[in-house]
């Protein structure tokens, strides 16, 4: 494949005018939904439908002009920039809600079961885990061995399988680069099969919910937007998947199974410290 000069500019695109429209109405739908307009619900989910048809084809375009030759070094360049300010940004995002965590069980806690305090709530030990001062339904705290590990377990063993598949990328073996891009892909769905199953248990049978004060709030956001990113990831994956048998990508060229593998092991990364903060200690 020949090596264009100069840097690529595609043709204007209309695709995000139709995103602006699917995020104004996820963000109108969700916002009248959560104040008790019932119908704000269905306008959420004709935003991330049309979200998932800007998105099919607009990728689809990109992906057309990668596979059309379309792209050079500089490109690449761009692309790679692109994506490592895009897991930065990943990045904070999860370290927001690990301060808020820390915050929470380091500060907040024992300052609320102090000396001081105990004059507001008497009956309140200041120790975590704790639904908080307020009186709320007795919940058993979920506990890091069984379900927890074993996704553990699953999630290290998917960051080797992504990482064998792309050595046989580079060593130009499609057979083996598909059978363990499908290993990862069975074990992030198993993932995310556990922690639904997990959920259901933590409602049904330990009284955990979302509600359950500020340890239920920090459990269920940490462990569920690490689930939505597994989720994304899983996604991504199998568009790869796609690929790898349409005979897309070369053994010195697939920055896209790249940023999909650079995903997924940061995916991996941040379910270590979820296990440990919020199961283990």
């Amino acid at each position: 494949m020949s090596q264009p000069r100069g840097y690529f500019v595609p043709q204007p695109s209309h695709w995000m005018i139709f995103g602006s429209a699917a995020l104004l109405c996820m963000g109108a739908g969700a916002a009248s939904w959560f104040n008790g307009w019932d119908t704000g619900l269905y306008v959420l989910f004709v935003g991330l439908a049309v979200l998932m048809f800007m998105m099919f084809h607009w990728f689809g375009d990109v992906i057309g002009e990668s596979e059309g030759g379309n792209y050079g070094n500089w490109e690449d360049v761009s692309f790679r920039w692109g994506m490592g300010w895009f897991i930065f940004s990943e990045i904070m995002f999860f370290g927001a809600f690990f301060g808020a965590l820390f915050y929470a069980r380091v500060l907040a806690v024992p300052d609320l079961g102090s000396l001081e305090q105990r004059l507001l709530w008497p009956e309140f030990a200041g120790q975590w885990p704790t639904s908080g001062p307020l009186p709320v339904d007795p919940f058993t705290p979920m506990s890091a061995w069984g379900i927890p590990a074993i996704n553990t377990l699953l999630l290290l063993f998917s960051g080797v399988t992504i990482t064998i598949a792309h050595i046989a990328l580079k060593e130009d073996d499609r057979g083996k680069l598909k059978l363990f891009m499908f290993f990862t892909i069975a074990l992030g769905l198993l993932f995310l099969g556990l922690q639904v199953y997990e959920y259901s248990h933590a409602y049904s049978d330990l009284n955990l919910r979302l509600t359950t004060g500020i340890y239920g709030s920090t459990f269920f956001m940490l462990t569920g937007f690490h689930g939505f990113h597994v989720t994304v990831g899983a996604t991504m994956l199998i568009v790869i998947l796609i690929r790898c048998m349409k005979g897309h990508f070369t053994h010195d060229r697939h920055f896209a199974f790249e940023a999909v593998a650079w995903y997924w092991h940061f995916v991996d990364v941040v379910w270590l410290g979820v296990f440990v903060t919020v199961y283990w200690l």
